[in-house]
């Protein structure tokens, strides 16, 4: 994973809890009373009124369809949070009504070319039934409440701050989101492969995943960490992005460090161990491993943008860390990436930020750092076009909208009407205790939103989208052009 990343031991086995609610599950529900009146008015088995009792209690508390996934995890450092203001954790924009909603970030439009494999054929049961195959939960909406089936161990709390993400949806827009079943998986490398599914006549599996490449079908999904990730100390996006913000006034650009920097776990990921061979004055870099062994209380986001240049180099796959990256104002150098995320797709090499050859990092790095510090201006200005889509098209209301749009483009194609499975229990809002807890306060939406979600553009045609592909393609192929002829 990404900056300030690292790996963290297992926690042990998943349990459930049960949790409060004012009522019991409308889903089942069983008539007891008149069992009860009948055995106390019998003296001979005051015993068997006891045992009955306690067996209907216990029973009750196990099968009950209402269930905490923040419990699924195990403990939690505590960690002292600041005070988060009500006005900063609004997580939709109530501030002012809009009568004509607003457009939509123009990477919305990769929806539509996410859901395309099943554009004819539809989704069925048995397409969703096969995902279950690579899947570590499953998900259905029905009438605005939120089911959920655990298959698997999940690493961490990826899972609990997802399944929150989208409780915050329901919230954010209640009544809008549509019914719908999924199927979710959280690690780190996408799995449905396009060369196991050759034809159109195959049943390709709808798996949704926090990433994607242009060998996979896998949906891609906001991933956790906007939730915040406890195990880093990494705040909710609602909340860093705000802290970002102020970090940026606290040094000005060109008074930053004149290097390039990343800080993260270099033994995730080849790419990484060979990122750490560049960390050298001669390639004006600085290249810091974090050791999750010592802790993270050194991860502090907001107090790292500090140098004109930062890194992005994937880990094991993708890395939440992009973000963060390009939050700083410094030029981002992206390494070469072969996954992307639901944003990413938005972002333009020479615009938001500089393309790093991966064959050659450090060489490639070392260039980029000498053509910034001779070209300070326009350094300076891809550094802040990236920090403008972060806080322009990244807000919590887009992640929101991209959400609500995903599902409801994805439940357009279902063959047939979700339903609740047997074995599914009904999540509830229930904030758990300790860090998740803390986080979990900081991330939930205050209410409905006052305005409408934005308007998605239409999908690409062949020839936009070929277009756009090749822009970005040309763009990369010059910054190489210029590091073969040493052009600073």
């Amino acid at each position: 994973m990404g900056e300030a990343t690292a790996v963290v031991g297992d926690h042990g086995g998943d349990h459930f809890d049960s949790c409060p609610a004012a009522t019991s599950s409308s889903r089942k529900q069983t008539n007891t009373n008149n069992n009860y009146g009948m055995l106390v008015k019998n003296p001979g088995v005051s015993i068997l009124v006891s045992v009955f009792l306690l067996t209907v209690f216990v029973t009750g508390a196990i099968f009950t369809r209402w269930v905490d996934v923040s419990i699924i995890t195990a403990q939690f450092r505590q960690k002292e949070i600041s005070t988060f203001q009500e006005s900063e954790s609004t997580n939709n924009d109530s501030s002012s009504s809009s009568s004509t909603p607003e457009s939509c970030p123009e990477y919305f439009r990769w929806i539509h070319e996410d859901l395309k494999p099943w554009k004819d054929t539809g989704i069925t049961l048995e397409m969703v039934e096969k995902a279950k195959e690579k899947a570590h939960f499953r998900l259905t909406i029905v009438d605005g409440r939120l089911y959920m089936e655990k298959y698997d161990y999940v690493f961490q709390t990826r899972d609990v701050f997802t399944i929150w993400g989208i409780l915050q949806l329901l919230e954010v827009y209640p009544g809008k989101v549509p019914d719908l079943d999924l199927m979710f998986m959280c690690h780190d490398w996408p799995l449905v492969l396009k060369r196991d599914y050759p034809d159109n006549t195959s049943i390709i599996p709808p798996l949704f995943h926090y990433c994607g490449d242009d060998l996979t079908y896998d949906i891609v999904f906001p991933d956790w960490s906007f939730w915040g990730w406890p195990e880093v100390n990494i705040l909710p996006w609602v909340k860093l992005s705000k802290d970002l913000e102020q970090g940026n006034k606290m040094k000005k650009w060109i008074e930053r460090e004149p290097y390039a920097y990343w800080k993260g776990n270099t033994h995730t990921g080849r790419a990484r161990k060979d990122l750490a061979r560049c960390n050298s004055d001669d390639h004006h870099a600085q290249i810091h491993h974090l050791d999750w062994r010592r802790g993270f209380k050194d991860t502090d986001l907001a107090s790292q943008c500090t140098h004109r240049y930062k890194i992005y180099v994937e880990g094991n796959s993708w890395s939440v860390s992009e973000k963060y990256i390009l939050a700083c104002d410094s030029m981002s150098l992206v390494i070469t990436p072969h996954y992307y995320d639901f944003f990413s797709r938005g972002l333009t090499p020479t615009v938001h930020y500089w393309p790093i050859n991966e064959r050659k990092k450090c060489d490639s790095i070392k260039f980029a750092v000498e053509w910034g510090n001779n070209n300070t201006e326009k350094a300076q200005e891809i550094g802040k076009r990236g920090t403008e889509f972060t806080e322009n098209e990244l807000q919590m209301k887009f992640v929101y909208d991209y959400m609500l749009h995903l599902l409801t483009e994805y439940s357009k194609l279902f063959k047939y009407r979700p339903f609740v499975t047997k074995n599914a229990v009904e999540v509830c809002s229930c904030l758990d205790k300790g860090m998740v807890k803390e986080f979990k306060e900081i991330s939930k939406a205050k209410g409905p939103s006052q305005n409408a979600p934005c308007t998605m553009h239409p999908p690409y045609d062949a020839e936009e989208l070929q277009s756009l592909i090749e822009k970005k393609l040309n763009l990369t192929r010059q910054v190489e052009m210029w590091e073969a002829r040493g052009h600073v």
